[in-house]
């Protein structure tokens, strides 16, 4: 029994029925009389069953077995010639490529709405310098705005490849029936065509038992989680008292059950765990994959819960990350106090002496005993007098302290790629053109 969970492809199975209606009726299969009955019972099953008024009985296995009952109570016996020609191998195969289809469609319209958001606060943090962090450990001065595009553009990425996906599962099995195919004289192509698909599929065995489509999506969908884990994973931590980069809203925060003064990032925390759920629904699907001979067997009947369960958790946690991305508040002042700690302006002064001819490994070993010198007197790079630096090293002459400012570390970073405000703009606009394409890819733009 899966009609308990298989009732959501109601719509799609429906879709394909009026499809392949169609296909009978060009092949003589019904006749005109025939057809416009059916197809008016389907339509009138469609509503019944969109408004409630149909539902599954505890007798029906399947959303398939579900749905003949209804056109039989409708139409009589000639709903049983929509039989004809298909398989419920064929129509569930149909009907779970239909509804992931649509369904990515609506998750990339919810990753352009997150990227949007990250872009907004992009735009408002722009000229704000931030520490860059490798390791955990102050890096570099970059502006915080580059670190919010990291991060879209690896959503960008995972909507790419959801439209990569989409070339290779627009493939319509309908006409496979079991495994053989049909000797009626049926129109796969017409029916794909119809249905939206780019093709028909070449090789019936394989349309019923291909589930490579939803192991990919699958893969896609956690690749989406481990992305909102990462940045759920900084956002608890630029929250933390010892970061104080960003403050969130009350709204996307909770309480603490017994400490007063607690603010918990909950949904940035569930964005991590939500991860984990994901990476689980992949590897569900591909341990009832590994071992199945062809053509259908019933292990098949495990493949759509864990696609039901990766599409709800997406679209459940992407909008609720977008809304914490909205509502947070940037601390710019905290970020520009920060962004020289650790002595992050070291390369500064490293790549000032490559411009003078130095070689980088002789500058890297001069401006590293620099700075553990300063780490040992409790001094910032720029409190070194001269007589001091010209002993740590012939190289490090006093106008070294003319690169130590982090608005001019950032903005030596002008190569394409970098953090310089400039480039970090030129990035902006291109990932705005992104976004607009993304949405259009998905019918919402």
């Amino acid at each position: 029994m899966s009609v308990h969970f298989d009732w959501r492809l109601a719509p799609y199975d429906l879709l394909a029925s009026r499809a392949h209606a169609r296909v009978l009726h060009r092949a003589g299969l019904l006749d005109d009389t025939e057809v416009e009955r059916i197809l008016t019972a389907l339509a009138d099953l469609d509503h019944d069953a969109h408004n409630g008024v149909f539902r599954p009985a505890a007798e029906d296995e399947d959303v398939h077995t579900a749905l003949e009952r209804g056109l039989l109570e409708r139409v009589g016996a000639l709903g049983g010639k929509l039989r004809a020609g298909r398989s419920r191998n064929d129509q569930i195969a149909t009907d779970l490529r239909l509804y992931l289809r649509d369904h990515v469609r609506q998750i990339v319209t919810r990753i352009a709405e997150l990227e949007s958001e990250l872009m907004a606060q992009a735009e408002r943090t722009i000229e704000a310098p931030a520490p860059g962090l490798t390791h955990m450990q102050h890096a570099q001065p970059i502006v915080f705005a580059h670190q919010l595009l990291a991060h879209v553009q690896a959503f960008a990425r995972d909507v790419s490849r959801l439209q990569d996906w989409d070339v290779r599962a627009s493939v319509s099995p309908l006409g496979s029936g079991a495994l053989a195919g049909s000797s009626l004289p049926l129109d796969p192509d017409a029916v794909a065509k119809e249905l939206g698909f780019a093709r028909a599929a070449a090789n019936s065995l394989d349309a019923v038992s291909d589930r490579d489509f939803a192991a990919e999506f699958l893969f896609a969908a956690a690749l989406i989680g481990v992305h909102l884990s990462r940045l759920g994973e900084e956002v608890v931590l630029w929250a933390t008292s010892e970061f104080r980069w960003v403050e969130l809203d009350d709204a996307f925060s909770t309480g603490s059950s017994i400490m007063p003064q607690k603010k918990n990032p909950d949904v940035a925390e569930l964005a991590r765990g939500k991860a984990g759920r994901l990476i689980g629904d992949l590897t569900a699907l591909l341990t009832v994959l590994k071992g199945l001979p062809l053509a259908y067997d019933r292990d098949l009947q495990e493949d759509k819960e864990p696609v039901f369960d990766a599409v709800d958790t997406l679209l459940l946690v992407l909008p609720a990350v977008s809304g914490m991305i909205a509502t947070m508040t940037v601390d710019v002042d905290r970020l520009e106090a920060t962004a020289a700690d650790g002595y992050a302006l070291a390369t500064d002064v490293a790549e000032l002496l490559v411009r003078r001819g130095v070689p980088f490994r002789d500058a890297h070993e001069a401006v590293g005993e620099l700075v553990a010198y300063c780490a040992a007197k409790g001094l910032d790079l720029s409190e070194v007098d001269d007589d001091t630096l010209a002993a740590i090293s012939e190289h490090l002459t006093p106008d070294v302290r003319g690169v130590l400012s982090v608005r001019g570390a950032v903005e030596a970073r002008s190569a394409p790629g970098g953090t310089a405000p400039a480039r970090v703009a030129e990035q902006l606009a291109d990932l705005r053109d992104t976004v607009h394409r993304q949405l259009e890819w998905a019918g919402t733009a």
